[in-house]
């Protein structure tokens, strides 16, 4: 029975997964890019720099809805870059566990975010807007 109500929220359900996880992403590029809330900004063209721009841009598509599998998909991708590149670093060991190279938050956007690419917007989108 209880499953049988949480099945009919499963659209909410996803349409505050996709919202949440959009502006919180985007939150973190307004960080680096426009240096909002004590952040320190990345000097222009740099990674950490073009990082930025991808959640900040990414992150405003997928909140909004708008190209959202290609924002997600984009997205996904850069949160795999951190993973590998600035956190597990190719190590072995217990470095590999993002537990212990804190690395957690970019595994779990790049999971959410490939979820949300193969899914597409859902509804409370613009793209659902456009397509109706």
């Amino acid at each position: 029975m209880f499953a049988q109500l949480l099945r009919t929220q499963r659209e909410t359900a996803y349409a505050l997964l996709r919202l949440g996880s959009g502006s919180m992403f985007a939150f973190h590029g307004a960080q680096k890019i426009l240096g909002v809330f004590g952040a320190s900004q990345p000097a222009v063209g740099t990674q950490m720099w073009v990082g930025g721009l991808i959640e900040l841009i990414a992150g405003a598509a997928i909140t909004l809805g708008s190209c959202t599998a290609w924002a997600a998909f984009l997205a996904s991708g850069t949160m795999f870059v951190a993973y590998a590149q600035f956190h597990w670093k190719l190590a072995f060991g217990a470095q590999f566990f993002p537990a212990i190279n804190k690395g957690e938050l970019a595994l779990v956007y790049c999971l959410v975010f490939f979820y949300i690419a193969c899914h597409g917007s859902g509804k409370w989108s613009l793209d659902a807007r456009r397509h109706s």
